[in-house]
């Protein structure tokens, strides 16, 4: 299966490092990132799942949970934590799903064959608290993703959910943004009463308030 953006993501019910769940019901009114492991006690998922950690409370300020992905079992990844804590400096602060009958990573695609058909991909699925996807990304196994980029993702959707803006290249909050060829001049200066600079009629610069 391949999930498309803003479809709504498969729901499942698993064992995790923190008990069962009902993904969905897990989700609540929040956002989530979903993100998949090759394989317990791997050198780069372990400094992966020691970077997530450490950002947590970024994400848990922006209203994201985390939530990883392997497909070992579930004492597999108890002990695997500890090394995780021990050689990261952060414990794993989130929890950790145990996908050994692989029906998680099947009905999310992250199983690609031509890679590796034993291991999952590193895939990584921002979700909205509506259930759908708006984000995905696949790094092959043997590449760390960078997990800055993913907290800057979710301000920027965030960002164009709130203000009905688009994100220029590279943009950071606090930036200028975009007001989309969607949105009329007349709307926009309801939607921008600070106005904006417009280098093309399509290109339309505008600083949100504080």
């Amino acid at each position: 299966m391949t999930l498309q953006l803003n479809q709504i993501v498969p729901d499942f019910s698993v064992a995790t490092t923190e008990g069962p769940i009902d993904f969905h019901d897990w989700i609540g009114d929040q956002w989530a990132i979903l993100f998949s492991h090759p394989a317990d006690f791997t050198p780069v998922c372990t400094t992966e799942l020691g970077e997530a950690s450490r950002l947590q409370p970024e994400f848990a300020a922006r209203g994201v949970k985390l939530i990883g992905l392997s497909v070992d079992p579930l004492d597999d990844h108890l002990g695997w934590a500890d090394d995780i804590r021990d050689t990261q400096g952060h414990a794993l602060n989130f929890p950790l799903i145990a996908d050994q009958d692989r029906i998680v990573s099947t009905a999310y695609g992250m199983v690609h064959p031509e890679a590796d058909p034993k291991v999952t991909v590193r895939a990584v699925f921002v979700i909205d608290p509506q259930k759908r996807l708006r984000l995905s990304l696949t790094y092959p196994p043997s590449v760390g993703r960078n997990f800055d980029e993913i907290l800057r993702v979710v301000d920027a959707l965030q960002t164009s959910d709130r203000a009905t803006v688009a994100t220029p290249v590279n943009w950071r909050p606090g930036e200028r943004v975009i007001i989309p060829p969607a949105v009329s001049d007349e709307r926009a200066r309801e939607l921008f009463p600070q106005g904006w600079e417009a280098p093309r009629p399509y290109l339309r610069y505008t600083l949100l308030p504080s």
